[in-house]
């Protein structure tokens, strides 16, 4: 794990937040600190490689410049990169970078929840393992997200609630890519001191300034 701003907690609940962040977005970062209630430090995690996503319109550096720009004012927020893009793989960057005694909170939406419990990991036994290594605060998207029953996996007390001050269901990093290549409107869907890059970067092709 590389790291590219790190907080000076020592973290005894570490939310792990991983995301392509292609941009990053208001409801991004109103997930991170609804968070805060319940962890010591968040870690924004740009996998290298995602397993189940492509990235277009803006390279790795570009959208790590972005979520620089979005997180600059929040002390308790760290940005690290991981070669690997499965959760446990990041999970296991995490250990070595903050040690197994601190415990792993991921974060995600409805959509990746939903994701991490029906995704075909190759093997069996795979989810009960993630499941016994850390845990997840899911936010609501499009509807709350409702863990299978309890079947062995232990999949329902591993998947905790996450309230949001407000309705950030219209947002999306799509949402923004999609508004800008068509001249709409944007900006309230970015965290204000990334909007100038994001504008920059995510531009069409003849108007861009790098």
């Amino acid at each position: 794990m590389e790291f590219f701003r790190r907080s000076a907690v020592r973290p005894k609940r570490l939310g792990v937040f991983p995301g392509s962040f292609n941009p990053v977005t208001v409801a991004h970062l109103a997930l991170a600190c609804a968070a805060m209630h319940v962890l010591d430090e968040v870690v924004f995690v740009l996998p290298r490689e995602f397993p189940h996503k492509t990235y277009s319109g803006a390279s790795f550096t570009q959208r790590l410049e972005v979520l620089e720009s979005a997180v600059r004012e929040f002390p308790q927020f760290s940005i690290a990169s991981a070669e690997g893009g499965l959760f446990l793989e990041i999970a296991a960057e995490c250990r070595e970078s903050y040690g197994s005694g601190v415990s792993q909170s991921f974060l995600c939406g409805k959509d990746a929840a939903e994701r991490v419990v029906n995704w075909d990991y190759g093997r069996p036994g795979a989810l009960q393992e993630m499941l016994s290594q850390f845990n997840f605060l899911v936010a609501a998207r499009h509807g709350e997200y409702m863990a299978p029953p309890e079947d062995g996996a232990g999949c329902s007390g591993a998947f905790q609630r996450l309230d949001l001050d407000g309705n950030y269901d219209p947002v999306s990093a799509s949402e923004v890519r999609e508004r800008i290549a068509q001249g709409l409107r944007w900006e309230h869907l970015v965290p204000a001191a990334a909007r100038r890059r994001v504008g920059e970067i995510y531009a069409p092709i003849g108007r861009r300034r790098y």
